[in-house]
């Protein structure tokens, strides 16, 4: 559930939270109750507003991800923050606990995404395939311990579960996610890839704009990686 707490940025035209893992982005068939939602009826009550809350989606992150979320408070800066993603000028980064380690250390992956709807699954192929998207993503071993390493994720596409499809495709599949071929799941269901960062111009005042978002409490792992501490992992 949100909580103020969670704000990384705020200002009259933007909104940026770090989302848990198990939160909805956006109201969905299940009828759970949705961050989006949430965040409209805090911001109701304490502004005192008499209407509606206006609160653009520009990203969304999958239900068992964490990390940090962009919202547009004005259809001024959602309108521009929408043109900014198609063309590419919002830096996203993304860290991934997996479970084996990249064959090498650092690279840009390429690979062709063929989304499932009945299974709500997304396939990763080499080569070209009828309806499939490219789907690009660049990335650098961050850290390493003994059963875990961090890899750390520039997107430069955005396809339905792409950095999920990507490292299990080379054979790298990501801390508790069970439909990408991991070997256990994690308590609650969530699954160790946070959205670390986001960088972009400011869609009004044209000044930078970067947020970083700590990872999710709690988890004694997330933290080992984050503080850079010797351990087991």
């Amino acid at each position: 559930m949100f909580s103020p707490d969670d704000i990384l940025f705020e200002d009259n035209h933007l909104l940026i939270v770090n989302k848990h893992c198990g939160d909805l982005v956006q109201p969905d068939p299940s009828g759970a109750s949705a961050l989006e939602d949430q965040i409209k009826a805090y911001i109701k009550a304490r502004d005192a507003k008499p209407g509606e809350v206006f609160l653009g989606v520009v990203h969304r992150i999958d239900r068992p991800v964490s990390g940090a979320v962009l919202f547009a408070k004005t259809s001024k800066a959602l309108v521009r923050l929408n043109e900014m993603i198609r063309q590419g000028s919002i830096r996203k980064v993304y860290w991934a606990l997996t479970e084996n380690r990249p064959a090498e250390e650092s690279g840009e992956l390429r690979h062709y995404i063929l989304r499932d709807g009945r299974t709500n699954r997304s396939k990763a192929f080499d080569a070209p395939r009828p309806e499939a998207k490219e789907a690009r993503l660049k990335y650098r071993m961050a850290g390493a311990g003994t059963h875990y390493t961090l890899v750390e994720v520039e997107l430069l596409t955005g396809r339905h579960h792409q950095i999920r499809a990507q490292l299990s495709k080379i054979g790298c599949p990501i801390r508790g996610d069970l439909k990408y071929g991991a070997r256990r799941s994690l308590p609650g269901g969530g699954i160790s890839l946070h959205s670390r960062s986001v960088a972009f111009e400011h869609p009004v005042r044209r000044e930078p704009v970067e947020v970083t978002a700590p990872v999710p409490a709690g988890d004694k792992l997330w933290a080992c990686f984050e503080n850079v501490q010797p351990c087991a992992c």
